[in-house]
């Protein structure tokens, strides 16, 4: 499969390239010239082993060149030997190590808690110290990694944050030094993707991307884990834990790899909205610094001076700044585009302001958006079907998905961003067209069902015991594209969401206000707001309508109540608050939005979750 064909991006261009021109032409000739082979690869072919020769004899050239701040210009031959269709199978042995190396844990500890358990006792996770051969199903092969070690050669723990209490876990394997690396990775995460039912969408976004000049991918395999737990016991055997997706992790071995600047500033945002947060993001020589309070908002992964990452944030939120220069000087227009058009058609919309990386070159001011955790993405039948939720929040949908971040927000007033991210929408859904989402689904497929529909997957998966279901999801997703696209469309179109306030009660009059909706056409909008004693608004005890923001009421009796706001256009498109209710009981989740509880208490004041 062809990679998509873009126009050259202008910004940036460097006389380096002169360089590698004629490998890169030659590269090219070789890639259209196999465009009949027989053997068909969902991966884009990219650049072949004649640029990749050029590219390392050039490498210090390359260093400078990817450190200017132009187009990100991923190593596309990394790429050239995956197989979508193939599983690598991993035998893991793991032991109890010593206190020294933090590895004197066992299995079974390692697999009890999850990431919550150390980020509130502010301790490292339980690590064990494993022995990792790669083979076939027969067992270890002759010239694989690990096949002639005997002692330990990688350390084991779990990883990921909210998949982490699931009963399967994934994990992070790091390849003790003086042991080699496998595939050119020292760090082997195995992801268990226990949401994704049909366990092949991250694989799926992260093969797309091989095909999509503007953004760099990942290294991404199947894999068949085999553990022997050592740790219960000598007579330990292996125990077949199932298909798991492994996929490259953005650190300074996996910069390099991919023509990047390995010294540069790496960030992995966990909760970041690009607001300033002036408490938690600080200098490494400020008194208040805690890197705890940090990494809460931003891991951090590379160089560790801040001053180029608190000078950006501080630039996207002054509004005095318009944001066309805040682009101009900190950001390249096409990688935020391209980031964006991906996440909208791919329905990833997990992705408001975490499972990202930032990075920037050491010696440029420019900031790029890397894709990191994509396993939400074409996820929306699966989460209809299992019934995790009674309702959908429409502003998840298309642009005002983002519309939280101060960045996206910023940037999505400026009608040359919208224009740009148009063109990036149109130029991705040509690419992500349903014939070339079945091809790559059909070859997953082939792969997944057998592990899906047998243990110990089959007892972990909701999908699992509706093969009909499953057939039907796998069936569709290749459509859902086109449902992403129109969401898209629809979302230019309506207002934006905003947020309800907290209530206030004084002078025995009950007063709620909310934040301005937006409406990017500039049209005039009228707000609607109920407040009832249920979260369906089926016992309303005040409501509004109009072109205020503010509704109004006598004092209300104590208890628990409901307010639910939502705006209209001109043409009658809706958007609801951002804010949403939600609990789980015997039926399963149930979801409410745009609604916010709260409670008048007995003396008069009101309380909120």
């Amino acid at each position: 499969m062809e990679p998509k064909q873009t126009k050259a991006n202008e910004k940036g261009k460097d006389p380096v390239w002169l360089l590698i021109i004629p490998a890169v032409i030659f590269a090219l000739l070789v890639r259209f010239w196999n465009v009949g082979a027989e053997t068909v690869s969902y991966v884009a072919e990219g650049v072949r082993e004649a640029e990749q020769n050029a590219l390392a004899e050039t490498d210090e050239t390359l260093t400078d060149m990817t450190s200017s701040g132009g187009p990100l210009q991923d190593s596309r031959y990394l790429y050239d030997d995956e197989d979508e269709g193939n599983v690598i199978t991993m035998y893991l042995t793991v032991r109890t190590g010593n206190a020294s190396e933090g590895t004197n844990h066992t299995w079974e500890e390692v697999n009890a808690h999850p990431a919550y358990y150390y980020t509130e006792r502010g301790i490292d996770r339980y690590r064990v110290e494993g022995l990792l051969q790669v083979g076939d199903e027969n067992g270890p092969t002759e010239g694989a990694f690990g096949y002639d070690e005997t002692v330990p050669n990688v350390t084991v723990q779990i990883r990921g944050e909210s998949s982490s209490r699931n009963v399967q876990k994934s994990y992070k394997i790091s390849i003790k030094p003086n042991h080699g690396e496998w595939n050119g990775m020292t760090t082997i995460a195995l992801n268990k993707h226990v949401s994704d039912y049909l366990r092949f969408r991250n694989k799926l976004a992260f093969d797309l991307l091989k095909g999509i000049e503007e953004l760099p991918s990942l290294r991404t395999r199947f894999v068949h884990l085999y553990v022997k737990d050592e740790t219960a016991g000598p007579d330990a055997e292996f125990v077949d834990y199932g298909l798991y997706t492994q996929v490259e992790v953005w650190n300074r071995k996996a910069l390099r790899a991919h023509g990047f600047d390995r010294n540069g500033h790496l960030y992995k945002a966990i909760n970041c909205e690009f607001y300033r947060y002036e408490d938690e993001i600080r200098m490494g020589d400020d008194p208040a610094f805690n890197q705890a309070a940090f990494e809460k908002r931003l891991e951090i992964k590379g160089d560790t001076d801040h001053a180029k990452l608190i000078a950006m944030l501080e630039d996207v939120n002054n509004e005095e700044i318009p944001i066309e220069e805040v682009l101009e000087k900190h950001f390249d227009v096409t990688n935020l585009t391209y980031w964006l058009a991906f996440q909208i058609l791919t329905g990833n919309t997990d992705s408001q302001n975490n499972n990202f990386y930032l990075y920037s070159p050491l010696s440029a001011d420019t900031w790029y958006i890397l894709p990191w955790d994509l396993d939400a993405g074409f996820g929306t039948d699966d989460i209809n079907i299992v019934g995790w939720h009674k309702t959908e929040s429409p502003w998840n949908r298309g642009i005002s998905n983002y519309w939280g971040n101060v960045l996206f927000r910023r940037c999505l007033q400026s009608e040359d961003f919208r224009e740009a991210l148009d063109a990036a929408v149109e130029d991705l859904y040509a690419y992500m067209n349903e014939e070339r989402l079945k091809q790559m689904t059909d070859v997953y497929r082939s792969v997944t069902t057998q592990y899906v529909f047998n243990e110990p997957d089959m007892a972990h998966n909701l999908l699992s015991n509706q093969r009909s279901a499953y057939e039907e999801v796998a069936d569709r997703l290749p459509a859902m594209v086109s449902f992403y696209y129109d969401n898209y469309r629809q979302s230019l179109e309506a207002p934006m969401p905003f947020y309800i306030g907290v209530p206030e009660i004084a002078n025995k009059t009950l007063t709620l206000h909310w934040s301005e909706s937006v409406d990017l056409q500039g049209g005039a909008l009228s707000y609607q707001a109920q407040i009832a004693r249920d979260p369906e608004m089926n016992e309303i005890v005040a409501e509004y309508e109009g072109t205020e923001r503010t509704l109004k009421t006598d004092a209300l009796p104590s208890g628990q109540y409901f307010v639910r706001v939502w705006v209209r256009d001109e043409d009658g498109n809706e958007q609801s608050a951002f804010d949403n209710y939600h609990f789980e009981d015997a039926e399963g989740w149930h979801q409410f939005s745009g609604v916010r509880v709260f409670y008048v208490n007995a003396d008069g004041t009101v309380s909120v979750e």
